[in-house]
């Protein structure tokens, strides 16, 4: 890089700092607590609303849910003031508020506002998301203005975890569309920082809440950067634009002995694997999709492509939770031999060009993947590579999201999903048939009688055994079908300045671009002088 280009982006940090400094609260004469931390991240939210889906599983820094995860990911209170009561049935839910606090408006939280969220969020008319994650949920009521009341229609195990939601303020939506609303990018909330300012493309900007309820940030305020080209972020982090961010392993190794900084290696339970649609009459053979699996080296892909940042992956729920199942994995290396056998029983016979034909078809398909995301092209790579060894021909293509979204119902696709909270949570609407071509919720328009029975009798179980059983069903029968050739789990990795002081890394799922990123107790975060 110039000195002239160092030079402009050190002057971009500098008016960064400048910007958030007119709108912060006046400083305290602690320096550490003066500090405004820069972060950058790959993705930017569509909207702040936690209704429309902004930090639905906590870890916002705007807003604040009944219950809040900590550094082990166990639930603790939050806008409750304990834990919520469940009862025998498992079908009531008490929760009961914390007093005094307060939205960044200086209005107060009430019982309302929490019955107005979850009542948005079920509303038809609202374009959210998450309604099919409360399907449980009858009815929220409140009795006063400190108790919220949850009816459920069935028992559903992990309801308290569905309660990390964020809590909008009612009156802030009166006489308003709450899909079109300004509120959505101009949020109040009750937590740690409000928005200042949101420049679409370029950053958002935080400041500390004076008045939270779980104490004054130690630092004045974040400035989210929002870079998603990941040479593009790792060349202005390395030139001193930011305290912390997010970037691909290998590009993170660059920093590994760079002075100034240190690397920091998430475990997750983020997956990345090759979803292969039922609509493609190539993807649509299982014979293919069992040989595909067994062809990609795993293991060459932990070691190559993310500079062994991450393990062999074979289902979405992650080797680190109590409900995998073992049973379900596969070999860590590929086996081409074995890939061969399965498509020659098959049917599919090498052509001239040594790629395989079976009834006039070739069995050839195109591989789509995010053009700006590094990682994943070079997973397209590396599963392309592994096919054409065993006569099957992969045209990776990277491509914008608005290029690939229209063809998922016919043409593969690297995606990326994962959560170590339930396995209820994603995998219900990525392998439920109940939500085929569903946008990205199930794209492929994979259907199983098995898989549905196993995802409702494990949603529905209150039994621990039982669910753990319903779950390897689940698991087991993925690995028979094999919708998806899971391919590796993540870690995630961050450089983070040396001098910032404070950082606590916890398991992340998939989702941690400004929720849930290792900046996910920002507001504790310290920069030495």
């Amino acid at each position: 890089m110039s000195r002239t280009n160092v030079v402009r982006l050190a002057a971009s940090a500098a008016l960064l700092l400048a910007l958030v400094a007119c709108s912060s609260p006046t400083p305290t004469s602690d320096k550490q607590s003066d500090a405004l931390l820069i972060v950058a991240t790959a993705g930017e939210p569509d909207t702040l609303n936690p209704v429309l889906n902004y930090g639905a599983d906590g870890g916002s820094l705007i807003f604040d849910g009944l219950v809040a995860r900590d550094e082990g990911n166990r639930l603790v209170p939050a806008l409750a003031r304990d834990l919520p009561e469940v009862s025998a049935d498992g079908k009531t839910v008490t929760v009961r508020l914390r007093e005094g606090v307060l939205f960044h408006d200086g209005t107060p939280l009430t019982a309302k506002d929490v019955v107005f969220t979850y009542q948005a969020v079920l509303d038809e008319k609202v374009d959210s998301v998450l309604r099919s994650d409360l399907d449980m949920l009858a009815s929220v009521a409140a009795p006063d203005d400190t108790t919220v009341i949850f009816t459920l229609r069935y028992a559903y195990a992990p309801f308290l975890q569905r309660l990390t939601l964020g809590i909008v303020p009612a009156a802030a939506f009166e006489g308003q569309d709450l899909n079109r609303a300004a509120f959505n990018r101009q949020p109040i909330g009750t937590g740690p920082y409000r928005v200042t300012s949101w420049t679409p493309g370029d950053r958002l900007v935080l400041a500390a809440n004076d008045r939270y309820w779980g104490g004054r940030p130690a630092n004045n305020g974040v400035v989210v950067a929002f870079v998603p080209d990941d040479n593009v972020r790792a060349q202005r982090a390395r030139a001193g634009e930011f305290d912390a961010a997010e970037l691909p392993p290998k590009l993170a190794v660059g920093f590994d002995n760079l002075p100034g900084y240190r690397v920091h290696k998430v475990p997750t339970a983020d997956y990345r694997g090759v979803m292969l649609p039922m609509g493609n009459p190539v993807t649509a053979d299982v014979a293919v999709r069992r040989a595909l699996s067994v062809a990609v080296d795993r293991t060459a892909m932990v070691d190559g492509v993310l500079g062994g940042a991450g393990e062999p992956a074979y289902g979405p729920v992650p080797p680190s939770s109590e409900f995998v199942e073992p049973a379900a994995a596969g070999a860590p290396t590929a086996d081409p031999a074995a890939a061969t056998a399965l498509l020659e029983a098959a049917g599919w016979r090498p052509g001239p060009d040594g790629i395989r034909v079976k009834d006039g078809t070739r069995a050839a398909f195109s591989l789509m993947y995010p053009a700006a995301d590094s990682l994943r092209k070079e997973l397209a790579l590396a599963v392309t590579a592994d096919a054409k060894k065993i006569g099957i021909a992969i045209t990776p293509e990277g491509l914008t999201w608005d290029a690939i979204t229209p063809r998922m119902g016919s043409d593969a696709l690297i995606m990326g999903y994962g959560t170590p909270y339930d396995p209820d949570f994603v995998s219900y609407k990525l392998f439920h048939s109940d939500f085929a071509g569903q946008g990205f919720f199930n794209p492929g328009s994979y259907a199983s009688e098995v898989t549905d029975r196993a995802l409702r009798e494990g949603r529905a179980e209150a039994d621990l055994a039982r669910r753990k059983a319903a779950y390897a069903t689940f698991q087991r029968q993925l690995a028979t079908d094999m919708p998806w050739v899971f391919l590796t789990y993540l870690e995630h990795t961050y450089v983070v300045r040396d001098s910032v002081q404070g950082v606590v890394a916890r398991v992340e799922p998939h989702e941690h671009d400004v929720a849930n990123s290792i900046w996910w107790n920002i507001n504790t975060w310290t920069r030495r002088s």
